[in-house]
C-alpha cells in the first residue's frame, strides 16, 4: 500500500494549503462590521444629544433661546430639535383690486383713403409714415377733364337761363294781350308750359354744373381723418380707378388710441355698478414681458354680450398715447383698477397654510414656540394676502420652513422676511372662468396687488414663492 509523500520543502507555494489566507479574511470581516456598528452609534449620538450642547459648540444668534427651551424641559412638541424658519410680521397694506388681462391696441378710427373719381395722379404730396392732419391734400389727378366738364356744364346752364327770362317775357305780354281779349287762351297756356320746361331744364343743367365741379374738387385726394399715414401703394403716373380698394394711402388714428381686451363674465356686475355710479376705471397698459408700462388710461366701455366660449366678455379702454408708444394691433398686458382695500392686515402668501379646519398660520410666541392659529383669507396677490380675521397687526408669522412645524414646535428664528419693494405688477397664474384658477384662454384674471390674480368668485395666488393650497373667498 503507497503513503502519500509529504510535500518537500521544495514544492511550490501555490500547492500548499491557504489557512492563513482563510484566517486574515475573517478577522477583516470581524473588523469592517465592528466599524459600521461604532458609525451607527456615533450617528445615534449626535442625532440625540441635547440641543445645549449643540447651541453651546455652535453659538448662533438663537443660542439663548435653544438653552431656554432644553432648560424648560423640551425640544418643542414631539421631542423634535427646533427647527430653523423664516419669520415675517403682519403689516397694513392698501391692496388695490386689479383684472388683469391680455389686450390688442385697436385704433380709434382707420380710413382708407380711395378716390372718388378715375384719373392719372399727378401728384402725391405725404411721406410714408407721417403725421397728417384731417383735410390735408395728400393726392392730386389730373384735373385737366374735369374742368372741361365743368365748363360745358356751366355754359349750358347760362344758355337754358337765357332761353328761360325770354319765355317768361313773352308769357307777361301774351298774359297782357289775353286781358285785353287779342290772343287766344290757348296760346297763353303753351307760352305757360314753354316757361316751366325751361325751368326744369335750368334746374338739371344747375345739377350738372354742381356734379362737374364736385369732380373736379375731388381730383384733390384730401385726407378725412388725422393720423399716422401708411406704406404708399401708388406713386405718380399710376391711373387709379374710383373706389379702388388699395386706394392711395392708409390713414390710422394713433392718438387717441384704445385698447380692447375680455374680462370674466362674474366681474361684469362689479364693473358696471363702479361705472354707474360715474367712477373712473383707471386703466394701465404694459409691454409684453410686464416690465415697461407703456401708457395710463382709463376705462371706456363693455360689449353687449358674452362670449359663450370663454365666458368673457369684451371691454375697451381709452389712452391718449402721447408718447406714441402704443401701435396699432400690438399684444399688451392689462391692468383695470377696480377698487382699493385700504389699510388691510397683510402677510406673504407663503405664511398661509390650509389644513383640515381650514386656512391658519404658525404664529411666532415670545418663548420662541410657535402656535397654529385660524385665520380668514381675503383678496391674495402674488406676494402678499389679506387676512380679515384672526391676525393683528405686528403679530409674526412663519413664511419658511413651517412644512417640519406643528402646533407648540420649538423655533430658530432666522432673519426676517423683508417687505416687498413696489415694483411694476407682474401678476401670474391667471383665471379664468368660473372661481377656479383656469385659464380661460383669453389671459384674463384679477389681481390682488401687487401682483396675483382673482378670476371670478375667488383669488388666484402667484409667485413669490409657495402658494397656499386653497385659493380663499374673496371678500
Amino acid at each position: 500500500m503507497e503513503h502519500p509523500t509529504p510535500p518537500s520543502p521544495t514544492t511550490p507555494a501555490t500547492e500548499r494549503p491557504n489557512t492563513g489566507s482563510r484566517r486574515g479574511h475573517w478577522w477583516g470581516s470581524v473588523v469592517a462590521v465592528a466599524a459600521l456598528a461604532a458609525i451607527a452609534a456615533l450617528a445615534w449620538y449626535l442625532t440625540h444629544r441635547a440641543p445645549a450642547t449643540v447651541a453651546g459648540n455652535a453659538g448662533p444668534p438663537g443660542a439663548a433661546v435653544t438653552r431656554s427651551n432644553a432648560a424648560s424641559g423640551g425640544r418643542g412638541a414631539g421631542g423634535a430639535p427646533p427647527s430653523t424658519v423664516g419669520v415675517a410680521a403682519a403689516r397694513q397694506a392698501d391692496i388695490p383690486i386689479i383684472i388683469d388681462a391680455l389686450g390688442t391696441v385697436t385704433p380709434v378710427a382707420m380710413a382708407t383713403v380711395s378716390p372718388q373719381v378715375s384719373g392719372v395722379i399727378t401728384q402725391v404730396l405725404y411721406s410714408e409714415g407721417e403725421m397728417v392732419r384731417k383735410g390735408q391734400v395728400l393726392a392730386t389727378i389730373d384735373p385737366q377733364p374735369f374742368q372741361a366738364t365743368l365748363d360745358q356744364a356751366t355754359a349750358a346752364r347760362l344758355r337754358d337761363a337765357a332761353q328761360l327770362d325770354a319765355a317768361r317775357v313773352q308769357l307777361e305780354r301774351y298774359k297782357v294781350l289775353l286781358e285785353q281779349d287779342s290772343i287766344a287762351r290757348q296760346t297763353v297756356d303753351t307760352q305757360d308750359a314753354l316757361v316751366k320746361q325751361l325751368t326744369g331744364t335750368v334746374g338739371v343743367d344747375r345739377a350738372n354744373e354742381a356734379s362737374a365741379r364736385l369732380n373736379l374738387q375731388w381730383s384733390r385726394i384730401v385726407a378725412p381723418i388725422a393720423g399716422r399715414v401708411g406704406l404708399r401703394p401708388v406713386d405718380a403716373g399710376n391711373y387709379v380707378a374710383s373706389g379702388n380698394a388699395t386706394g392711395v394711402a392708409t390713414i390710422t388714428q394713433v392718438s387717441p388710441i384704445d385698447v380692447q381686451f375680455s374680462i370674466p363674465q362674474e366681474r361684469v356686475p362689479e364693473v358696471r355698478e363702479r361705472t354707474t355710479a360715474g367712477a373712473t376705471l383707471p386703466v394701465t397698459a404694459w409691454d409684453s414681458g410686464r416690465i415697461r408700462k407703456l401708457d395710463d388710461g382709463s376705462f371706456l366701455t363693455l360689449d353687449n354680450q358674452i362670449d359663450v366660449q370663454t365666458g368673457t366678455v369684451k371691454a375697451k379702454a381709452r389712452f391718449a398715447n402721447a408718447s406714441g408708444a402704443l401701435f396699432p394691433n400690438q399684444f399688451v398686458n392689462v391692468q383695470l383698477l377696480l377698487r382699493t382695500i385700504n389699510a388691510a392686515v397683510v402677510v406673504p402668501v407663503i405664511a398661509l397654510r390650509h389644513g383640515p379646519s381650514g386656512d391658519f398660520v404658525y404664529v411666532v410666541n415670545a418663548n420662541h414656540t410657535v402656535a397654529l392659529r385660524n385665520v380668514t383669507a381675503g383678496i391674495s396677490g402674488v406676494n402678499d394676502v389679506a387676512i380679515t380675521n384672526g391676525l393683528a397687526v405686528g403679530e409674526q408669522v412663519v413664511t419658511e420652513g413651517g412644512d417640519r412645524l406643528k402646533d407648540g414646535a420649538a423655533i430658530q428664528p432666522g432673519a426676517d422676511r423683508p417687505a416687498p419693494a413696489e415694483a411694476a405688477p407682474r401678476g401670474g397664474r391667471r383665471g379664468g372662468r368660473g372661481s377656479g384658477d383656469a385659464n380661460d384662454g383669453k389671459g384674463t384674471g384679477v389681481t390682488g396687488l401687487p401682483g396675483g390674480a382673482d378670476a371670478g368668485g375667488g383669488s388666484v395666488r402667484a409667485g413669490g414663492g409657495r402658494a397656499p393650497e386653497k385659493s380663499p373667498a374673496a371678500p
